[in-house]
């Protein structure tokens, strides 16, 4: 299994139908952040809906507390996006009893498109959603109707709510190992190390579920997952109301993301196949128990809402929303088997 993408992981929906590349050009690749919530208009906080084009979330943070005169920390943001597309996201600024003049910033790549006022700090996580555009060279295999049936299908059962190779980098996978054996890492790096371990294990749990059948179905000792909300459930055995709501898309089973200390543990048919998975992966398991990370849930299925196909000679384009956390690459390769150009990309200054 490749841990550092999806190369290896199991469809759902069959075989791909095509072969092609993603992010050949950074405007192919466009992901639009949907707060979920309406700004107060007033407080100590300013809002700046940021269009950015190949810069890294991280860095953009950083220029922009520099132009602001402020601490690092006192700027917010909802989630890293993509450094290879054109994307707009909101950060928040914290500038008690003065202004910024925002139309004086000068960062390469970034454009102002709207300031507004509120009284607390973007969190992350705090965003409820992307929507992204995403246009792929194709190599024009896929019958149209192919294409269009395949669609369908992903409309009416999701697809697999993989981690996508971003959540892995380039070494995260590697600082884990490092981390777990006992090496010192700054706070930032260790955080995307442990994020990558968690993700590499829920991706095998939910490998082991796509091949089986049961990634879209509960199993005895399922955690379920209410739609849309955080909210979890512990399900002792599957009756026919559970079926119903699974079908209606209401719950979804969720896996694992490992850890030692847990508020609603998988148990029965469910824990065995996930302790089966974490085997597979004993030493990522071992150290995020040691490190003292508590279990967490996540949903094995994700719903793609609006989702949509545009074709040209050579080309199509996806276009549809993803709730938070949820990777684009997910929706993509169960279309086709695609390579991502940026990944052959040099590192940036902007990163």
């Amino acid at each position: 299994m490749d841990l550092h993408g999806t190369a290896g992981l199991a469809r759902a929906h069959g075989e791909p139908l095509f072969r092609g590349n993603y992010r050949v050009e950074e405007k192919d690749f466009e992901v639009i952040e949907e707060l979920g919530f309406a700004l107060d208009g007033e407080g100590e906080h300013e809002f700046l809906l940021i269009e950015k084009l190949g810069a890294n979330t991280d860095w953009v943070a950083r220029e922009i507390s520099r132009f602001a005169g402020v601490r690092p920390m006192d700027v917010g943001y909802a989630g890293r996006k993509d450094r290879h597309a054109r994307t707009e996201q909101w950060f928040s600024i914290r500038v008690v009893n003065r202004s910024v003049d925002w139309s004086a910033l000068d960062i390469e790549g970034v454009r102002v498109l709207a300031v507004r006022r509120h009284t607390r700090k973007l969190k992350r996580g705090a965003h409820s959603g992307n929507r992204f555009r995403i246009r792929v060279i194709d190599d024009g295999r896929a019958p149209l109707r192919d294409l269009l049936k395949r669609i369908d299908a992903i409309r009416e059962q999701g697809v697999p709510n993989y981690f996508g190779p971003q959540r892995f980098g380039r070494n995260n996978l590697e600082r884990a190992a490092e981390l777990f054996a006992g090496k010192k890492l700054r706070r930032n790096t260790r955080s995307m190390a442990i994020s990558a371990a968690r993700a590499a294990i829920f991706n095998a749990i939910l490998d082991r579920r796509v091949r089986d059948g049961s990634w879209n179905q509960l199993l005895a000792g399922d955690v379920a997952n209410l739609d849309g909300t955080g909210s979890v459930f512990v399900v002792d055995a599957v009756d026919a109301e559970l079926e119903q709501r699974i079908d209606s898309r209401d719950i979804h089973p969720t896996a694992s993301l490992w850890g030692s200390r847990a508020t609603y543990r998988a148990g029965r048919d469910c824990a065995l196949l996930e302790a089966e998975a974490g085997a597979g992966l004993a030493d990522l398991a071992r150290g995020l128990e040691n490190a003292r990370i508590d279990t967490a849930q996540r949903s094995c299925r994700v719903m793609p809402a609006g989702l949509a196909l545009a074709t040209t000679p050579g080309s199509l384009t996806v276009s549809f929303r993803l709730p938070a956390g949820a990777f684009a690459t997910s929706v993509l390769r169960e279309l086709g088997d695609l390579d991502d150009a940026a990944a052959s990309h040099p590192p940036s200054s902007k990163t």
